[in-house]
């Protein structure tokens, strides 16, 4: 019914990192929320930890490797080499040592990450469901300020980037500041001298790297602006394009679009560039610290200040020791995009909801049945709390009913109607009169702010919404067809639907002929590659509607979007399904509803004249005029 903007997805390429308003709080409510989890998070870091304990600890064990070694190497004695002897037994455990070590290293990483994955998956699928509970309990005055690509956004976008980045930083983190802080010690346990020589190095590319990165991002948010500059404008002239051609603007649309594909091409290389730096920069400090450590060694070892294996284990440290620091900056940056998804999802699953109506009873003809699908739908109800319940005739009366979309600015004002079972009402009116409003308070999408609306003298306020619902059929302007078989879409969640009901159905709207013609025919799965032309999908849902069998009918508009000959057709349709049951037509081709039961017409949110065609004609006012202006446009 209500019909909100739809929103489009960020542009693909890489741009800097979302940064969360307050990312303590959030990434505290992140761990409330996978608060089941921890105690597995702490196991898997703690496994993390020890086992780059095992890496760190390796370079020393070669260091004395190394030394073993090199005490069997061949000496020169009075200008003649004497050959020592290696001690092969002790290389052999060392190098067992050494196999131990990194064999934990990778198993013990392997188990951290296996871990990791499962509670980062976990929490992501937890947080999909939250946000599925979350979407029916939300009012639908939420989605009218919403667009529905920013809700889909994050139950997809932003559900990934917590389950991608979470586990990936938080182990990232720990192994990094462990390998960082257990290089340094190592180092400074070795040989100080040889452990300022290598962080000194280190320094260097450090400050690089900063002065790279912080020039960088200032590129790719440049790139990040342009590339929403040239999806938005390809969007709008692929879109538009008929226009474009028929006021030749194609001429205008190609200077705008290399405008912005040079401002593109500018910022993007820029960006690339510099952060196709980072990598050679890494790798520069990297050697020049084993230059670093191999000139500083070598000079404490001819002055017999260390041992040969010191320059060997100091050699894999200083890896260790810059490995950390580029990982960290990936850590962080994963947290900070973790955080900023984070805040935005619980920003979402913390919007006002509905309130609780499990307590309400249901009595408006619901039985088990509707109240077991109220509790699916997530309305909370537990199954069987319904009553019985007599069948609904559909007896609608409105009584002073007032509503405002915001505080003080009232958009229905008084408006009082009485509809007998079985009558057909149409509401007419001109665009933003309030007609749609109207039929979205009587099923209790919107809460009205005074009066009541009841069915069968029950005022709607005093059952569940899903009871509410139970009683209506509908058939909109905008036909929703869903992926999946014909029989599926028809009997579309109602239970205990018969294949006789749903051909019946067909047949009656005039669609069977075509549904037969199909390859499987009503098992048929209506996706892209069969093709439904719109009045055949209006078709459907108006068998649709006949299925459901509801006592209270809506027609928004199910006719405007289609030609003449079709138009008859889903009328004749229409008028089949509106037998025996109250109806509320919405149309802005009068020609529809002169054999209206009853026409109100509205204008500004109140209902201005009301009777039926021939009685409003015959006034010659409001309706009057718009009718006899259709028929004057025709001629």
């Amino acid at each position: 019914m209500p019909k909100g903007p739809i929103g489009h997805g960020p542009g693909a390429g890489r741009g800097p990192v979302e940064k969360p308003q307050n990312f303590g709080e959030t990434m505290r409510k992140l761990a409330n929320y996978s608060r089941r989890y921890i105690p597995v998070v702490i196991i898997a870091l703690v496994l993390g930890a020890i086992g780059t304990v095992c890496q760190i600890i390796g370079p020393d064990r070669l260091k004395d490797m190394t030394n073993e070694i090199v005490k069997g190497l061949p000496a020169m004695v009075h200008g003649k080499p004497v050959l020592g002897s290696v001690d092969l037994g002790a290389v052999a455990r060392i190098g067992w040592l050494l196999i131990a070590l990194y064999l934990g290293y990778a198993l013990l990483g392997y188990l951290q990450s296996w871990m990791m994955a499962n509670v980062t998956q976990r929490t992501a699928q937890r947080l999909r469901e939250s946000i599925s509970d979350k979407i029916n309990k939300l009012p639908l005055s939420y989605f009218d300020k919403v667009s529905y690509g920013d809700v889909l956004s994050r139950i997809t976008n932003d559900v990934d980037a917590i389950g991608q980045t979470l586990g990936q930083s938080l182990g990232a983190l720990i192994t990094s500041i462990t390998l960082f802080v257990g290089a340094l010690v190592m180092m400074f346990y070795n040989n100080w001298i040889m452990a300022l020589s290598a962080i000194g190095s280190s320094l260097i590319g450090l400050v690089l790297m900063m002065v790279i990165m912080k020039t960088s991002q200032r590129f790719f948010a440049r790139q990040q602006a342009a590339l929403g500059d040239v999806n938005g404008h390809v969007e709008e002239m692929y879109s538009g394009h008929i226009i474009v051609k028929t006021y030749n603007g194609e001429a205008d649309s190609i200077a705008r679009f290399e405008k912005y594909n040079a401002d593109l091409y500018d910022s993007g290389w820029k960006s690339q560039f510099l952060s196709g730096l980072m990598m050679p920069l890494m790798q520069f400090v990297g050697n020049f610290g084993y230059v670093v450590v191999c000139v500083v060694g070598a000079a404490l070892a001819m002055n017999g200040q260390i041992e040969f294996g010191v320059i060997v284990a100091f050699m894999m440290y200083v890896r260790l020791f810059t490995q950390p620091l580029s990982q960290f900056a990936q850590a962080f940056q994963n947290l900070q995009r973790c955080a900023a998804a984070s805040e935005r999802v619980f920003g979402f699953l913390e919007e006002p909801e509905m309130a609780d109506e499990s307590a309400k009873p249901a009595l408006l003809g619901a039985g088990v049945a509707g109240a077991a699908a109220g509790a699916a739908a997530g309305s909370g109800l537990a199954a069987g709390s319904g009553s019985a319940g007599r069948p609904v005739r559909g007896d609608v009366d409105f009584e002073h009913v007032r509503f405002e979309y915001e505080p003080g600015k009232p958009i229905i004002h008084d408006f009082s109607a009485h509809v007998a079972a079985g009558q057909k009402v149409a509401i007419v009116g001109p665009t933003g009169a309030g007609k749609t409003t109207m039929v979205n308070l009587l099923m209790r999408f919107y809460d009205i702010a005074g009066g009541r609306i009841t069915i069968d003298g029950i005022d709607t306020r005093s059952v569940p919404r899903w009871n509410v619902h139970q009683q209506f059929s509908m058939v909109l302007q905008d036909t929703w067809v869903f992926r999946g078989t014909v029989r599926e879409n028809i009997a579309y969640a109602k239970t205990g639907v018969s294949d006789e009901q749903i051909v019946a159905a067909c047949r009656a709207v005039g669609l069977d002929h075509y549904i037969q013609s199909l390859p499987q025919g009503y098992d048929t799965v209506l996706d892209e590659n069969t093709s439904l032309s719109a009045g055949q999908k209006q078709l459907l849902t108006i068998a649709r509607a006949m299925v459901q069998d509801a006592p209270i009918l809506i027609l928004d508009e199910a006719t405007s979007s289609v030609d003449t000959r079709t138009e008859e057709l889903i009328q004749k349709a229409m008028d089949a399904l509106t037998v025996g049951r109250t109806s509320f037509v919405i149309a802005h081709r009068l020609s529809t509803i002169r054999d209206a039961d009853m026409i109100l017409v509205m204008d500004h949110g109140d209902v201005i004249e009301r009777g039926t065609h021939e009685q409003l004609l015959a006034a010659g006012g409001f309706y009057a005029g718009l009718y006899n202006s259709q028929f004057t446009l025709v001629g």
